[in-house]
């Protein structure tokens, strides 16, 4: 059974975890008649006012509590719709009686991301901006907070608007090409469409171009340690997380999984991945992590290959980024097949600050802009402009203005699934789903 969006929801907003308030979340047509139930009177529009919060006030049969009230009449609220916020004291036993309350008063407990659903279908955001919101609440770096801030204050959603409308524009000049062909048109309309066009498609490629970084920094960059056994690669991890997070043992072969562990480099979300090491072995279980560590070289946006001073490497990834171990045990090379070597000793933590920096550059190259341009920040909108352009590039190679004009109508509805202006209803469970219960 897909969303209902019909009668007045409640949610605890803040965390379910000990505190000395809780903000209980409520919207909906009927919310000026339960509040006053709870509290006797509507308060001012927006204002905070200390109020007992009865079961029924009418009546003042049980006191539940004493808390600030503030009253968000629609549409000037978060979903669009009446709503209002208790801000109660934390105990578990209010909470529960409060909720109770509200049952009483004909509210419902709200599903994952319905108040966000809400300001979507009542026009107070789009999709884009909702994922912005979305991510707000999950961001853990500086970084990742600035993207979702930009995203939700709809940076985004007004590029892809510009384009939509910069369409409509083109689009009626197709249409009166169309409709009247033997009207004297100037000439030049059939070639501002054009230009119109390949303006669209520059800018579009532009936004496309941009590396993931902007889905590197909502996800966090991954990078992966690997190298032969005894390299230092748990060593290395539990220096970068600054914990002992993985064992350290002379012994080879004592990692045989994988090991993620999230941290940060220059204010970048980042997962590290300790890998088991790579080697020939006739163990069926480290031959897994073996074959774990492949997988993980593979899909991670940098690899961190170390080597001990002892030995040099047999096979250099590509792109990796190239670490020699135990400098305090022999002198290491400057360089290994044309790749420059990072020396250091995590036993003694020589080169360990120049490490560091190098790492933090990598992810400054993986995740920084070059363009002005929002940064993409989610596969499905990668999907969408690529759709959006495809049609215009096509339009682009039509002589038939009846053509055209479809691609452009084309190019017109991938920008707005985009945004959830036209046809995104499959698309809503997902993407409120991944709200927590009181957004």
């Amino acid at each position: 059974m897909g969303y209902q969006g019909e009668g007045t929801i409640f949610a605890l907003s803040t965390g379910v975890e000990r505190a000395a308030i809780a903000v209980m979340r409520v919207s909906g047509k009927g919310s000026a008649d339960l509040l006053v139930r709870l509290c006797g009177a509507l308060p001012p529009p927006r204002k905070a006012v200390l109020r007992r919060v009865w079961q029924q006030a009418d009546v003042q049969d049980t006191l539940l509590d004493e808390a600030l009230v503030l009253w968000f009449p629609g549409p000037r609220s978060y979903t669009g719709e009446d709503g209002f916020e208790l801000h109660l004291h934390a105990g578990p036993a209010i909470i529960q009686a409060v909720s109770n309350a509200l049952v009483l008063g004909g509210a419902r407990p709200a599903e994952p991301g319905e108040f966000t659903r809400r300001a979507f279908t009542n026009g107070r955001m789009d999709l884009v901006e909702a994922e912005g919101i979305a991510d707000l609440i999950a961001a853990e770096t500086e970084s990742q907070r600035r993207q979702a801030l930009a995203q939700a204050d709809g940076a985004l959603s007004r590029v892809y608007q510009g384009w939509a409308d910069r369409l409509k524009k083109l689009l009626a000049f197709q249409e009166a090409l169309i409709d009247f062909p033997d009207e004297d048109l100037p000439a030049e309309v059939e070639e501002e469409i054009r230009s119109g066009i390949r303006q669209l498609i520059a800018q579009m490629h532009q936004h496309l171009a941009d590396g993931q970084r902007g889905e590197r920094i909502r996800r966090g960059v991954v990078f992966a340690i690997t190298g032969p056994p005894n390299a230092g690669k748990s060593s290395l991890l539990n220096w970068l997380v600054e914990r002992d997070a993985a064992i350290v043992s002379p012994i080879a072969g004592t990692t045989r999984d994988a090991l993620e562990i999230v941290g940060s480099l220059g204010g970048i979300k980042v997962t590290f991945i300790d890998t088991a090491g790579l080697r020939e072995t006739e163990d069926e279980i480290e031959a897994e992590g073996v074959r774990r560590a492949l997988f993980h070289v593979k899909q991670a946006d940098c690899v961190v290959q170390m080597f001990a001073a002892t030995e040099a490497p047999q096979k250099i990834f590509p792109g990796a980024l190239l670490v020699g171990n135990k400098l305090d045990l022999a002198p290491l090379p400057a360089e290994v097949e044309g790749i420059p070597v990072i020396p250091v000793s995590l036993k003694n933590g020589q080169g360990l600050d120049v490490l560091r920096n190098c790492l933090e550059h990598k992810v400054q190259a993986l995740t920084a802009s070059s363009t002005s341009m929002p940064l993409l920040t989610r596969a499905r909108h990668s999907a969408g402009v690529k759709e959006a352009c495809a049609a215009l590039e096509e339009a682009l190679r039509q002589e038939w203005p009846e053509v055209r004009g479809e691609e452009l109508r084309l190019a017109m509805r991938a920008l707005g699934r985009l945004t959830g202006h036209v046809g995104v209803e499959e698309l809503l469970d997902a993407i409120f789903g991944q709200f927590c219960i009181g957004k």
